[in-house]
C-alpha cells in the first residue's frame, strides 16, 4: 500500500510540474471599422499557429464595425472557442480600448497584438523564453515590414537588446515595438496602464513603465510581420502630429526620464521629418529609422 501511495504521488508531481511550466497567456487585440476582415483572419490564424497556443484571445471591437468585420468576427469566434470579444460603444482611442481589454485579461502574462500583423509561430514560445530567464516584466522583438505579403518584407526595425541598453535608448527612441510586446499585465496596472497620448500611447507607457523599476529585455531574433503602408507615414507628418509629439516629449521630461536638452534634441529633427512630403517622410523613416 505504500509502495502505490508514492507511486501516486510521484506522479502527481510530475504532472504539478508540467503545469507550472506550461505559461499561460492572454493575447489582447483591438479592432476598428477600417480594418480588412482578411487582416484579421490573418492576424489570429498566426495567435493560433504558435507553438505554445494562448489561454485566451480578447478582441476589443472598438466602436462599430462594418458588416464584413462583424461577420469576420462571428466566424472567428465559431472557430476558436477561446476567442473572446469585449464591445465598445464607440472609439474613444487605443488607449482606453487596451485598458479596457487588459481588465478582461486573466492571465499575469499578456501578449499584445495588433489586427493586421502576422505572428511567427514560435513568437510567443521565444518570447516566454526569454521573459523567464531575465525575470523580465516586459519584453519585445524586432519586427519585420511588409505591405500585403509577408514575402516581401523589405525593412527589418531592430532594437536594443539588454535592460540597460533599452534604458538608454528609451530617451531617444521607442525601445519596443509594440505589436511584438509581451508583459506581465501587473507591470502594466502598477504603471498606471495606458493614457491618452496620441500616436505615443505605447512609448508613454513603457517609460512610466521602465521609471517604475520594470525589467526589460528584447529578442535579436525578429519575430513579428507587421504590415505597413502609406498611410503610416502620412499619420505621422502635419501639425496635429507635431503637437502631440511635442506634448509627449514635454511629458516624459516632466516624468524625469529625460533631461531638457535631450527634449529639445529629439523634438527639433522629428519636427523637420514631420512637416516633409509624406514621399521624403517614408525614405527618411526606411534609410535612417530601422536600426
Amino acid at each position: 500500500m505504500g509502495k502505490i501511495t508514492f507511486y501516486v504521488c510521484e506522479v502527481n508531481c510530475i504532472l504539478n510540474e508540467k503545469i507550472e511550466n506550461i505559461a499561460q497567456y492572454s493575447v489582447l487585440m483591438s479592432v476598428y471599422e477600417n480594418e480588412k476582415a482578411q487582416n484579421l483572419k490573418d492576424s489570429i490564424q498566426s495567435i493560433y499557429s504558435q507553438t505554445l497556443l494562448p489561454y485566451e484571445v480578447i478582441l476589443v471591437l472598438d466602436g462599430k464595425l462594418t458588416d464584413e468585420l462583424y461577420n469576420a468576427v462571428d466566424f472567428l469566434k465559431n472557430k476558436y472557442s477561446n476567442l473572446k470579444t469585449v464591445a465598445l460603444d464607440e472609439n474613444i482611442g487605443l488607449w482606453h480600448a487596451l485598458n479596457v481589454g487588459l481588465a478582461h485579461c486573466e492571465c499575469e502574462i499578456v501578449a499584445r497584438m495588433d489586427s493586421d500583423d502576422i505572428a511567427v509561430n514560435t513568437r510567443i514560445e521565444e518570447q516566454l523564453k526569454l521573459l523567464k530567464a531575465q525575470n523580465a516584466d516586459i519584453v519585445s522583438s524586432p519586427v519585420m515590414e511588409f505591405k500585403e505579403k509577408t514575402g516581401d518584407t523589405n525593412n527589418i526595425k531592430d532594437l536594443p537588446k539588454t535592460h540597460n541598453e533599452i534604458l538608454n535608448y528609451a530617451k531617444k527612441r521607442n525601445p519596443f515595438n509594440h505589436p511584438a510586446v509581451i508583459f506581465k499585465k501587473s507591470a502594466v496596472i502598477n504603471a498606471g496602464g495606458y493614457q491618452n497620448f496620441p500616436f505615443f500611447e505605447d512609448y508613454e507607457l513603457f517609460v512610466r513603465m521602465l521609471k517604475n523599476g520594470a525589467v526589460s529585455a528584447n529578442t535579436q531574433k525578429p519575430l513579428l510581420y507587421m504590415r505597413v503602408g502609406e498611410g503610416m507615414y502620412k499619420r505621422r507628418g502635419g501639425k496635429e502630429y507635431t503637437r502631440h509629439l511635442y506634448n509627449f516629449l514635454k511629458r516624459i521630461y516632466s516624468l524625469g526620464f529625460i533631461s531638457k536638452s535631450r527634449m529639445i534634441k529629439s523634438l527639433i529633427p522629428r519636427v523637420a521629418v514631420s512637416l516633409m512630403p509624406s514621399g521624403l517622410r517614408k525614405m527618411v523613416y526606411n534609410k535612417f529609422l530601422r536600426k
